[in-house]
């Protein structure tokens, strides 16, 4: 995100502002201690981490114009030619999906969500590459089929490609490390560049929250740096977090976590109880085969259809946006609401397909708190939340970042100590600034770290390649100094 250390590491110069260049004092052992440090790490992170920051925002930015981008390019697929009067029964929109797609098998069904939409009927069909589905798109007036899409999830095409790209960059499952890596470090690099700011002296309060207009060249930019850093740091670390729920690795060890404390998501139970209509139970039970009979063929399932499925969930209050399974072997109908945005509505519902009798009912108020704080950091992350001013801040975090970025490597270029020489560089702190804390300081740093390196495996594998790196490099710098002194 930011790269303050490469520029506060900077000697003083001809141009020097202490009303902002200079830190705010403090004690020795204290943050005048801890803050060389901070600026050692800031500078690592930001210079090596950046550019996968850069390219999740760039990603992010793009996904979050997704949403309106679908209904745009595919407008003829989610809308109907003409609003007509009462939509036909489901039955017959399903029918109609099925004598389109004849090799399909429906296995779940969409019911239009407001007049204007098409009914999304899901289908398993042969030749689609793994976790994709074939989606027919029914008119609810007409039964005209306006369209067949091959759809991840609730994903059209074009936001399957771009969620994918924001999570893999198209790299398939190494290239989700970027991304985790992305969400590791950016809200260390977050929370440490708001220390480092926020510990700045300044004349005027107003410099902590807005750039300083007056300043030129690097203090200009380092304004601008810290006060929109300042104003993005509490977004940058909820995408953070919320990013990290489903990664591979910390994903496991949060989802463990959440388990462990009762917060998993629960899921409505759908199971057909022995006896019943369409009973999992061995159909043949009592029957005994003997050599050279024939193995009856099996008794017809009963289902009231997905018609009177629907009525009944309506009936049990679960009315918006539906999500409509088909039963499996052994289970029931489930139908959810899958209305994200708030006022949410997510509750869930199983029907027996054999009389459309409602086996269990699971609403959204019951969920375990973590469970619901789960449900609603991913709905932000995505932008489902708050609609299109969800999708608006998703924006602005992920530009706000990469100016971000921008700003961190142009301070670091204007730091370079020859600025004659082309390929000079702005240096870190120097090394060593770990010495200087109290052991009451540095054990419980050094406790704190190892412990958020375990549970988040890349923020600790990469930190630890860091260290080592640094300190090898340190070794040979030392090695040529004790030579170079020796001649």
């Amino acid at each position: 995100m930011s790269l303050d250390a490469l520029h506060d590491a900077r000697p003083p110069g001809p141009d020097p502002d202490p009303a902002t260049d200079a830190p705010a004092p403090a004690p020795r052992g204290g943050w005048a201690a801890l803050r060389p440090l901070l600026l050692r790490m800031h500078f690592y992170a930001g210079l090596l981490i950046a550019p996968l920051l850069f390219a999740a925002a760039a990603t992010g930015l793009l996904y979050a114009a997704s949403w309106q981008a679908e209904r745009i390019v595919y407008s003829d697929e989610l809308t109907v030619a003409r609003v007509g009067g009462d939509p036909l029964a489901l039955s017959a929109q399903v029918a109609a999906a099925r004598s389109a797609e004849p090799r399909g098998e429906v296995v779940s069904v969409w019911p239009a969500p407001d007049a204007g939409a098409t009914t999304r009927v899901i289908m398993e069909s042969p030749g689609l590459p793994e976790g994709r589905t074939l989606t027919v798109f029914v008119d609810p007036y007409t039964a005209e089929v306006r369209g067949r899409l091959a759809t991840v999830g609730d994903a059209l095409p074009l936001r399957a490609w771009l969620s994918e790209f924001h999570s893999s960059l198209q790299l398939g499952a190494f290239g989700r490390n970027y991304s985790e890596l992305a969400a590791s470090w950016l809200w260390v690099v977050a929370l440490g560049g708001l220390a480092l700011w926020i510990g700045r002296r300044r004349k005027r309060r107003s410099q902590l929250v807005l750039p300083d207009r007056r300043a030129t060249g690097r203090r200009r930019t380092l304004s601008w740096h810290g006060a929109v850093g300042l104003w993005a740091v509490v977004g940058l670390v909820a995408l953070s977090a919320t990013g990290l729920t489903w990664s591979r690795y910390a994903g496991e060890n949060i989802g463990r976590v959440q388990d462990g404390l009762g917060g998993a998501t629960p899921a409505v139970a759908a199971e057909l109880t022995p006896g019943a209509g369409a009973a999992g139970g061995d159909e043949h039970a009592g029957h005994v085969m003997t050599d050279g009979m024939e193995m009856p063929p099996p008794a017809p399932t009963a289902d009231v259809g997905i018609d009177r499925a629907v009525a009944a969930a309506r009936a049990a209050g679960v009315t918006e946006s539906l999500q409509v399974t088909l039963p499996a072997r052994g289970k029931g109908y489930v139908v959810k609401e899958k209305d994200a945005q708030v006022p949410v509505h997510l509750d869930a519902v199983s029907v027996d397909p054999a009389d459309g009798r409602v086996m269990d009912e699971l609403r959204f108020a019951d969920y375990p708190l973590l469970a619901r704080l789960t449900r609603f950091g991913i709905d932000l992350h995505m932008g489902l939340t708050f609609g299109l001013a969800n999708q608006l801040a998703l924006a602005a975090l992920a530009a706000a970042v990469m100016f971000l970025v921008f700003w961190g490597y142009r301070m670091w270029w204007l730091r370079r100590p020859t600025k004659d020489r082309t390929l000079s560089a702005g240096r870190a702190q120097p090394r060593g600034a770990w010495r200087k804390l109290p052991v009451t300081v540095v054990l419980p740093v050094v406790a704190v770290t190892a412990a958020v390196g375990w549970f988040v495996p890349m923020l600790g594998i990469s930190l630890a390649v860091f260290l080592v790196a640094d300190a090898a490099l340190g070794f040979a710098a030392g090695r040529r100094a004790k030579a170079a002194r020796a001649t």
